[in-house]
């Protein structure tokens, strides 16, 4: 099931910066295995914001609700997930 997931990101500031740090390496560290998986097919920046859009490609809600929650930032995120389903007059 493919899912469009709308990830904005707001980290307090007075996390200390080194916290900051090792958590966002952390993030990346989950993210590429989660893309390596081929469960994260796409991941965009959002230009101008600490945000990106992302296509995942998961079995359902629990599974997709446990590759969130397992991203570092997770706790700083605000997420909208939306299902998608194939249009009907789309040729791929």
């Amino acid at each position: 099931m493919l899912y469009c997931v709308e990830m904005t990101v707001s980290i307090p500031r007075d996390i200390p910066l080194d916290e900051v740090e090792r958590i966002k390496a952390s993030e990346k560290e989950r993210a590429i295995d989660i893309q390596e998986s081929g469960k994260w097919p796409h991941l965009w920046r959002v230009v101008g914001e600490y945000s990106n859009i992302s296509i995942f490609d998961v079995e359902g809600n629990d599974e997709l609700h446990s590759l969130l929650s397992s991203l570092p930032l997770f706790p700083f995120m605000k997420i909208k997930v939306t299902p998608l389903a194939k249009h009907p007059s789309s040729i791929f």
